[in-house]
């Protein structure tokens, strides 16, 4: 996220800067002047806006609201930023450092404040002297708060602006320039016991710099993609987890994090309107934010621990269903265009949890949604939001189940169904009646492929004919993670490993992940679904009336066309989206 606009800064000549300006540092401070400065950033413009007819707008705009030059030119994305630091630094005259050992005891050495403030990084700290790296060798007024605070000597480092903030954020950890000011005043407690009963937020100063310190945690989570946010209570210390691509990924605190356990998680719950003296029972709750103008949904819920509360948030964007973004291919494509078409009918979405089931679904309701069709929903929770979709939550304590709301919709004259979940057979039932009379049904399942749905309605006990004449298709799915397009190299499938797969190669170009700046050295950023789709032909109908084992309704859909699952993930790997490993972690070997 972009810090706040600084305000205009004055030239401010060496002597006021006090005994630590070196005069290396006026060196620094004299080696580019404003107007040479904008002449490097032009030079080392990339693509389209390499002749800075597009970059030079932006700096005359920064300019003229006095903020900084090099972080408009970074913002935009006009300029190289790896070759722009390599220019600077020959231009002035300093060291490129890519590489940082962390200091020890780096929280209590070099103050969160001054660092994340002036984004400035501690190399090297000594009784005399500091080095420090910045990406802005022009920022005086941070130059001078230095040497005001530090009363040593200072030597310069110049790193790139991506490395920088990513070691201050690895170094001090998540809201670390809050977490003094929370701490003052506090006396850390031997007793665990007495430390959990201090949770009082009765101080607006302190709320609010809670406050800010949470918003933290959700900018860093929606920075870097996350779905969900944890927030797990240890026996002596708090972590905070961010869940990106599928994978947990644990993000950086403050020492000491465990002291404001309490605060943290009471201020989560006032937020999503829960009863924060329970601490013994779960709840569940939900928080409507607006960060940076984009809208944010996000389901909490809590957990009662031995070591305190454990609080779980799922955020939930305002996406963009669209067809093209589920990544399809052109014949997997037509056939749901084919399903949506049909006036009747059930489709089922399945696979485990997490398995983007949600999104396939509202994206189905997002092409069904026209004019002349009624959609109503019954939902738990309500996830996402469409505009010209009725939509209702379930909530049990009242008695309104998927069955009752079911019925209560049939009676409202639909065209189109969304059912969040099949669970029972009450529901399955109402659900197939509504179909076989006309209307179109959406819903999910859990189940490990498509055709075990099959199995999974007869297990309900729903008849065979049943099933069979209201059932259009099962589709099941898995995520898997793309391949970060910055830094993939083409690697070769050995023959071997197609024997392995016990597949016939398949010809494309394959890739393997890397890992740069762009994906957080992972090699992979985003997810794709890779599914299949079972339909509901006329034999596998004449299959399931004879009432046949699951095997031999697997061959049949099989021998119908149906593309199994890792079959449509290893073409995706040749298509360089994802890899073969990805596709082998997420599907079983009898679905090749």
């Amino acid at each position: 996220m972009r810090a706040n606009p600084r305000p205009r800064k004055s030239r401010i000549s060496p002597p006021l800067l006090g005994r630590n300006f070196s005069a290396f540092e006026a060196l620094i401070d004299n080696a580019l002047m404003p107007l040479s400065l904008r002449e490097l950033i032009l030079s080392c413009a990339q693509g389209a806006s390499a002749d800075g007819t597009r970059l030079r707008p932006v700096l005359q705009n920064a300019a003229d609201q006095g903020q900084s030059l090099i972080d408009a030119a970074l913002d935009s994305g006009l300029v190289d930023e790896d070759i722009f630091f390599a220019a600077l630094a020959q231009r002035c005259g300093l060291e490129l450092t890519t590489q940082v050992e962390p200091l020890e005891g780096l929280h209590n050495r070099f103050a969160p404040k001054l660092a994340l403030r002036h984004r400035l990084y501690p190399l090297a700290l000594s009784a005399k002297e500091a080095t420090l790296a910045t990406y802005n060798p022009f920022d005086l007024l941070g130059r001078q708060a230095l040497g005001q605070e530090l009363g040593k000597r200072i030597h310069w480092k110049l790193a790139t602006r991506h490395q920088l903030l990513q070691w201050l954020h690895d170094g001090y950890g998540v809201g670390a320039e809050n977490f003094d000011e929370l701490l003052e005043g506090r006396e850390a407690q031997a007793d665990d016991e007495l430390r959990q009963e201090t949770t009082v937020l009765d101080e607006a100063d302190e709320e609010a710099t809670v406050m800010n310190f949470v918003n933290q945690i959700f900018r860093g989570g929606l920075k870097e993609r996350a779905t969900d946010i944890h927030v797990e209570p240890l026996e002596r210390d708090l972590r905070i987890r961010y869940r990106i691509d599928g994978k947990l990924i644990e993000v950086p605190v403050p020492p000491n994090m465990r002291l404001l356990q309490q605060s943290l998680i009471s201020r989560l719950k006032i937020m999503a309107h829960l009863d924060i003296a329970e601490r013994r029972l779960p709840q569940d709750g939900r928080i409507n934010l607006e960060l940076d103008g984009e809208p944010i949904d996000v389901r909490v819920a809590t957990i009662p621990s031995v070591n305190g509360e454990s609080v779980a948030l799922r955020l939930l964007t305002r996406k963009k269903f669209d067809m093209a973004a589920l990544g399809l291919d052109a014949d997997t494509e037509a056939k749901f265009r084919r399903l949506i078409a049909a006036p009747n009918g059930i489709i089922l979405i399945t696979g485990p949890t997490g398995s983007g089931k949600s999104t396939t679904l509202y994206t189905l309701l997002k092409e069904l949604n026209t004019k002349e069709r009624r959609i109503v929903t019954i939902e738990d929770p309500v996830e996402n939001k469409l505009d010209g979709i009725i939509q209702i939550a379930v909530k049990p304590e009242i008695e309104l189940t998927f069955a009752a709301g079911l019925r209560s919709i049939l009676r409202g004259d639909p065209n189109v169904i969304m059912v969040g979940e099949m669970r029972d057979q009450e529901t399955v039932e109402i659900a197939i009646r509504g179909a076989l009379t006309g209307h179109l049904v959406l819903s999910t399942l859990h189940t490990n492929d498509a055709v075990g749905g099959i199995s999974r309605l007869l297990d309900m006990g729903i008849e065979p004919f049943m099933v069979s004449s209201s059932v259009r298709a099962f589709q099941a799915q898995r995520l898997v993670r793309t391949l970060c397009p910055h830094c993939k190299e083409e690697a070769a499938v050995q023959p071997a490993q197609w024997q392995a797969l016990n597949c016939d190669p398949i010809p494309g170009r394959f890739y393997r992940p890397v890992g740069c700046r762009h994906c957080r050295g992972t090699g992979f950023s985003g997810r794709l679904a890779i599914m299949e789709i079972c339909l509901m032909t006329p034999a596998l109908s004449e299959r399931v009336n004879a009432r046949a084992t699951a095997a031999e309704l697997k061959a049949q859909a099989l021998a119908d066309g149906m593309v199994p699952m890792r079959r449509y993930g290893l073409l995706k790997a040749a298509e360089g989206i994802t890899t073969i490993d990805e596709v082998l972690t997420v599907t079983a070997a009898n679905e090749g």
